[in-house]
């Protein structure tokens, strides 16, 4: 393990790998950045020893082709002495050179759920020598709807074999999930759930808007000295391309690249690499890329959005405070925003300290659009809680505001509308 650079087994890795070898089922609770797929992985290898037959022996389903490629890569150094054959399954290639790899034999098999299924339906994969099956991130697969694959693929296993199932939360879905897949499981938590590293530094900005959250995230990547290696964690494909655009002007290529679904794959592996290979010292990345990026020496995580889905949070700082180094998350909070950042603290077990903006970044004013868009955020937030709320935005009131614009158009007109005018007010 010196050529991995290990030293000392991290918590996970302590309590999951002696029951692991021992043949047990293991539910492993842990968060990102503690060492868990290290926990799994070595186990498996000792245990399948060496290559043998055409037929996959070791299974490893994880949501999204970013982590499942970095499980890969572990896979490959883990086992550098060995002979035993992995690779990587997923969408959005061409799965000709994948099923050309599968027929020349295989011991351990890394896959996105869906990919796996395809090509277990056309016969290209057979399951029936299948030993040891690991379900990672289980968590974030349920968020993803991957339940029915998953589902389908403990239907086609061998019910003879060893089963883990590794997450960095646990919620009600989870305990199920352990219940139907594991037999009588070793539950390993090295730390309470959905609990952030402690090597990790919270703090929290109230932003109004967009434009000062631009102005704040300036001060971060331009100002701030402590900043050199940072991940900005954007909601959406287009704030992501927004907030790329700006740094794209500010800095340039060498600098920066983004990550989200709209790029194809090619681009994604190339943009994870460079930030790997410190070629760039900033992404930009969707939730996409939250569970896929191991990169030991970030300093800092920046959440221009709060995520929607609260268990994120969790995974988006975990990618920095990785591998016992310190790391720091920014995140910045709209009006709109708090209904979830009161959530995660929740689930977290812990506030997030909040921090005033500095003197020297200007706060624009909220544009009328934008101000609206916050508004009617809080009003289904409110709605979602309260049915019978009705707040600026509901139905009949909007409807109400269109008549008056209609009548006060066509009394300013001195004719009635057209119907096509009728038409587009409608």
């Amino acid at each position: 393990m010196n050529d991995a650079g290990y030293t000392i087994p991290t918590p996970i890795q302590e309590k999951a790998i002696p029951p692991i070898l021992n043949g047990q089922d293991v539910l492993g609770i842990a968060q990102t950045g503690t060492g868990k797929t290290a926990a799994y992985v070595l186990p498996m290898i000792m245990k399948l020893k060496y290559a043998q037959g055409n037929d996959i022996r070791g299974l490893i389903v994880a949501p999204t082709r970013e982590l499942a490629m970095q499980i890969e890569e572990n896979v490959k150094v883990y086992s550098k002495y060995t002979d035993l054959r992995s690779f990587v399954l997923y969408g959005g290639l061409g799965p000709k050179t994948q099923i050309e790899t599968l027929k020349k034999g295989l011991d351990i098999l890394i896959t996105t759920p869906g990919r796996f299924m395809d090509l277990y339906l056309e016969g290209h994969i057979a399951t029936k020598k299948l030993e040891v099956l690991v379900l990672d991130e289980a968590d974030k697969m349920m968020d993803m709807g991957f339940m029915p694959q998953i589902n389908k693929i403990l239907e086609v296993v061998p019910r003879k074999r060893q089963n883990m199932l590794f997450s960095a939360t646990m919620s009600e879905r989870i305990e199920k999930l352990a219940e139907n897949f594991l037999l009588w499981p070793t539950k390993v938590e090295v730390t309470p759930q959905a609990t952030p590293a402690s090597t990790v530094e919270q703090v929290l900005f109230h932003v109004p808007n967009f434009k000062t959250k631009i102005n704040l995230l300036k001060l971060f990547v331009e100002d701030d000295p402590e900043v050199k290696k940072l991940i900005i964690f954007c909601r959406s494909r287009a704030n992501a391309e927004n907030v790329y655009k700006f740094l794209l002007r500010r800095f340039n290529e060498t600098h920066v690249k983004v990550l989200h679904a709209n790029k194809g794959q090619n681009t994604r592996i190339n943009s994870i690499n460079a930030f790997k290979n410190d070629e760039v010292r900033i992404l930009v990345a969707t939730d996409v890329a939250a569970r896929g990026i191991d990169v030991s020496d970030v300093t800092h995580v920046i959440n221009f959005d709060v995520p929607v889905i609260y268990e994120d949070y969790v995974h988006r700082i975990g990618r920095t405070g990785r591998a016992y180094n310190l790391g720091k998350a920014v995140t910045f909070c709209n009006e709109a925003e708090l209904h979830y950042i009161h959530k995660i603290e929740k689930l977290i077990r812990q506030q997030i300290s909040v921090q005033n903006i500095p003197e020297k970044v200007f706060i624009e004013e909220t544009p009328y659009e934008e101000k609206q868009a916050i508004a009617k955020q809080i009003d289904d937030q409110k709605r979602k809680d309260d049915p019978e709320f009705k707040g600026a935005f509901h139905e009949k009131k909007t409807q109400t505001q269109r008549n008056k614009f209609k009548a006060a158009r066509s009394k300013a007109g001195g004719v009635k509308m057209s119907a096509a005018k009728k038409k587009k007010y409608k």
